[in-house]
Protein backbone atom coordinates (compact mmCIF):
# COMPACT_ATOMS: atom_id res chain seq x y z
CA UNK A 1 0.00 0.00 0.00
CA UNK A 2 1.16 3.58 -1.33
CA UNK A 3 -0.34 6.70 -0.21
CA UNK A 4 -3.20 4.32 0.94
CA UNK A 5 -3.72 3.25 -2.43
CA UNK A 6 -4.28 -0.86 -2.33
CA UNK A 7 -2.49 -1.30 -5.33
CA UNK A 8 -3.63 -5.06 -6.46
CA UNK A 9 -7.54 -4.10 -4.88
CA UNK A 10 -8.13 -1.26 -6.81
CA UNK A 11 -6.39 -2.39 -10.15
CA UNK A 12 -8.92 -5.42 -9.74
CA UNK A 13 -11.71 -2.92 -8.97
CA UNK A 14 -11.27 -0.77 -12.25
CA UNK A 15 -10.71 -3.34 -14.44
CA UNK A 16 -14.54 -4.79 -13.31
CA UNK A 17 -15.37 -1.03 -13.60
CA UNK A 18 -14.19 -0.70 -17.20
CA UNK A 19 -16.22 -3.88 -18.26
CA UNK A 20 -19.28 -2.18 -17.16
CA UNK A 21 -18.80 1.29 -18.99
CA UNK A 22 -17.54 -0.34 -21.97
CA UNK A 23 -20.88 -2.06 -21.95
CA UNK A 24 -22.59 1.62 -21.18
CA UNK A 25 -20.83 2.80 -24.69
CA UNK A 26 -18.71 5.62 -22.45
CA UNK A 27 -15.45 5.39 -24.42
CA UNK A 28 -14.40 8.55 -22.62
CA UNK A 29 -14.37 6.28 -18.86
CA UNK A 30 -13.12 3.05 -20.61
CA UNK A 31 -9.95 4.79 -21.34
CA UNK A 32 -9.49 6.41 -18.41
CA UNK A 33 -9.88 3.53 -16.74
CA UNK A 34 -7.21 1.48 -18.37
CA UNK A 35 -5.38 4.00 -18.58
CA UNK A 36 -4.89 4.34 -14.73
CA UNK A 37 -5.19 0.48 -13.70
CA UNK A 38 -2.42 0.29 -16.37
CA UNK A 39 -0.50 3.31 -14.34
CA UNK A 40 -0.98 1.79 -11.08
CA UNK A 41 -0.44 -1.72 -12.14
CA UNK A 42 2.97 -0.58 -13.68
CA UNK A 43 3.72 1.61 -10.55
CA UNK A 44 2.25 0.63 -7.79
CA UNK A 45 1.22 4.16 -7.36
CA UNK A 46 -0.85 6.87 -8.70
CA UNK A 47 1.85 9.32 -9.74
CA UNK A 48 -0.54 11.82 -11.72
CA UNK A 49 -1.43 15.37 -10.62
CA UNK A 50 -4.68 17.09 -9.74
CA UNK A 51 -5.16 18.84 -13.57
CA UNK A 52 -4.14 22.47 -13.24
CA UNK A 53 -7.07 24.50 -11.92
CA UNK A 54 -4.58 27.23 -9.96
CA UNK A 55 -6.84 30.40 -8.60
CA UNK A 56 -5.28 33.28 -10.50
CA UNK A 57 -5.08 36.68 -8.16
CA UNK A 58 -5.26 40.02 -10.01
CA UNK A 59 -3.77 43.24 -8.68
CA UNK A 60 -5.97 45.90 -10.31
CA UNK A 61 -3.73 48.63 -9.29
CA UNK A 62 -0.88 47.18 -11.42
CA UNK A 63 -3.03 45.06 -13.67
CA UNK A 64 -0.57 41.90 -12.70
CA UNK A 65 -1.38 38.53 -12.35
CA UNK A 66 -0.17 35.75 -9.68
CA UNK A 67 -0.80 32.58 -10.11
CA UNK A 68 -1.48 31.23 -6.35
CA UNK A 69 0.44 27.69 -5.50
CA UNK A 70 -1.42 25.04 -4.52
CA UNK A 71 -1.00 22.83 -1.86
CA UNK A 72 1.17 19.24 -2.75
CA UNK A 73 -1.44 16.87 -3.24
CA UNK A 74 -0.66 13.20 -2.74
CA UNK A 75 -1.65 9.96 -5.52
CA UNK A 76 -4.38 9.11 -3.20
CA UNK A 77 -5.86 12.66 -3.34
CA UNK A 78 -5.60 12.78 -7.52
CA UNK A 79 -7.17 9.51 -7.84
CA UNK A 80 -10.11 10.21 -5.24
CA UNK A 81 -10.61 13.13 -7.26
CA UNK A 82 -10.45 11.73 -10.82
CA UNK A 83 -13.04 9.08 -9.48
CA UNK A 84 -15.37 11.55 -8.68
CA UNK A 85 -15.41 13.25 -11.80
CA UNK A 86 -15.85 10.12 -13.14
CA UNK A 87 -19.14 9.63 -11.16
CA UNK A 88 -20.68 12.72 -13.02
CA UNK A 89 -18.49 12.47 -16.10
CA UNK A 90 -21.71 13.95 -18.22
CA UNK A 91 -20.68 17.48 -16.63
CA UNK A 92 -18.47 19.52 -19.60
CA UNK A 93 -16.25 20.45 -16.46
CA UNK A 94 -15.88 16.74 -15.46
CA UNK A 95 -15.10 15.63 -18.73
CA UNK A 96 -12.25 18.16 -19.95
CA UNK A 97 -10.72 17.29 -17.04
CA UNK A 98 -11.01 13.96 -17.54
CA UNK A 99 -9.64 14.94 -20.82
CA UNK A 100 -6.69 16.02 -19.40
CA UNK A 101 -6.03 13.22 -16.92
CA UNK A 102 -6.22 10.98 -20.18
CA UNK A 103 -3.44 13.36 -21.44
CA UNK A 104 -1.49 13.29 -18.15
CA UNK A 105 -1.44 9.16 -18.41
CA UNK A 106 -0.72 8.92 -22.01
CA UNK A 107 1.87 11.78 -21.48
CA UNK A 108 3.55 9.86 -18.76
CA UNK A 109 3.43 6.52 -20.42
CA UNK A 110 4.67 7.90 -23.56
CA UNK A 111 2.19 7.18 -25.49
CA UNK A 112 1.53 9.43 -28.98
CA UNK A 113 -1.74 8.46 -29.45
Amino acid sequence: MRNGIITNTIVEDLKELRKFVVEENIPLLAKVTRLTYEHIAEHEDFLIAIPDDEPIEVDEESEETEVIETEDVTGQESLEYMLSLMAEHYNKVNELELREYVNALKEHAGEDY
